[in-house]
């Protein structure tokens, strides 16, 4: 398959990116710099100038593919809804191009919470609250199942992780533990996260682009729910700093989501798939230390 790719320099895509040229795919790369064109040609793939804010880019780039995979996100917690609505204007522009020609189009999403229990590939993502516009925009994705194409969203735990380079969540603790002095919790710590080592991550995306039904959900899930509690300790130990309970806005915008206790499992897309995570997993990373600046 010739495959179009957003967010192929970023965490997850610059692992994706070898995953599919190692599976036979040819890459269609979006790269709106000419550092970004260096960094994903270099990589093996074909660079597309063009950013999330231009439709007209975006639709060429699926125009020229059998199937999309779509990573890029702004990331700015600052202006959040800012980068949700570039992200459903992308979803537009790839639907437009999609409608009617079966091709794959996978987006990235995350696993939700539900109380009381793991979350499941059959839980809806939540469409309201802090995160909600990522839901909403991942249902309009599924939706185009119903319009010809084969559509999926893979759903990212809170940490995917690579060692010595990111952590996901995780990150944040080590970012605020350097800045405070002090590796901290929210509440009692005893809240999980799910977490997925960014390889098998990169893995389960092409399985879903090769093989997912329209309107597939799939949880790239390898830990189910490692306690918040247990990741600060371990970046103490490792940054020599004190592990204590803070207060949710020590973390920032997300301060208060990383209150709530968030496990999930990928039970049926390892059934579905195949997939078997077989990295290390976030504790492991962690505790090799070697954190980025």
């Amino acid at each position: 398959m010739r495959v179009f790719l957003t967010g192929a320099s970023g965490g997850i895509g610059s692992a994706v990116v070898p995953e599919l040229i190692a599976a036979g795919h040819e890459v269609l790369a979006l790269a709106r710099s000419d550092a970004s064109a260096r960094a994903v040609t270099a990589a093996g793939a074909t660079a597309h100038r063009g950013d999330l804010g231009d439709p007209e880019r975006l639709r060429a780039g699926a125009d020229a593919a059998d199937g999309v995979i779509h990573l890029a996100f702004g990331n700015d917690f600052t202006d959040f809804e800012r980068c949700v609505a570039e992200e459903a204007l992308a979803v537009e522009a790839f639907g437009t191009a999609l409608k009617g020609t079966g091709k794959a189009l996978v987006i990235a999403g995350g696993t939700p919470a539900v109380p009381g229990r793991l979350s499941t590939e059959e839980d809806p993502a939540p469409t309201e609250g802090p995160v909600g516009g990522r839901g909403r925009n991942a249902r309009a994705v599924l939706d185009l199942a119903a319009e010809g194409v084969r559509s999926g969203v893979v759903r990212l735990p809170r940490s995917v992780h690579a060692r010595g380079e990111r952590y996901g969540f995780a990150s944040m603790l080590i970012e605020a533990a350097r800045r405070t002095g002090v590796s901290g919790y929210v509440g009692d710590g005893e809240q999980r996260w799910p977490a997925v080592h960014r390889l098998d991550a990169a893995r389960l995306f092409r399985l879903v682009l090769e093989g997912g039904a329209p309107g597939t959900v799939a949880h790239a899930v390898a830990d189910e729910g490692d306690r918040m509690r247990d990741i600060a300790e371990v970046v103490g130990r490792r940054l020599g700093l004190p592990t204590e309970p803070v207060e949710p806005e020590s973390f920032g915008f997300l301060g208060h989501v990383f209150a709530y206790d968030q496990p999930s499992s990928s039970a049926i897309t390892r059934e579905k798939f195949g997939w078997r995570p077989t990295h290390p997993s976030l504790l492991e990373d962690l505790e090799a230390g070697g954190y980025p600046a």
